[in-house]
């Protein structure tokens, strides 16, 4: 298994992926629109995308999509972890571990102050994974969010 930056090459080998990711967080199926939205993110530069690939035969086994921001506070840059995943039937064998591995060492290389992520709560597999692969848990802030005013 290897991981390769994901570009408009990988575009159709990643988009199912993202489907069944936006499907998993119980969002309707939507390949054209993941295509345009991925399309445009590589287009403008504004995220990185690692794909999970087996060697034999070639198949795209995951992926995780990783945003750049900043932090006002060290004046670094950081980078959110927004998406990780891996194929059911290809789960146990590294792949997730392997894309974390994979982002920590493009924050180093880009000499960012670190990775942030977020999971949902009930996504205890997740969790036991970032734990083992050294996250920790934010309990120093508390994170809010509003929606876009007027929709």
């Amino acid at each position: 298994m290897r991981i390769i930056t994901a570009g408009p090459a990988e575009l159709e080998a990643v988009v199912p992926l993202f489907d069944a990711y936006r499907r998993f967080y119980g969002q309707p199926s939507d390949p054209e629109g993941a295509a345009r939205f991925l399309e445009g993110l590589m287009a403008r530069g504004e995220s990185v995308i690692l794909l999970a690939c087996q060697e034999d035969p070639p198949e795209a086994l995951g992926f995780t999509q990783l945003y750049p921001g900043y932090s006002s506070v060290s004046m670094k840059r950081l980078w959110t972890l927004n998406d990780l995943y891996v194929r059911p039937e290809a789960r146990g064998r590294g792949a997730a571990a392997l894309l974390l591995e994979a982002a920590e060492r493009l924050a180093r290389e880009s000499g960012a102050k670190g990775l942030q992520l977020e999971t949902a709560p009930d996504n205890l597999t997740a969790q036991r994974l970032y734990e083992r692969m050294g996250y920790v848990r934010d309990e120093a802030y508390c994170h809010y969010f509003r929606s876009t005013i007027g929709d």
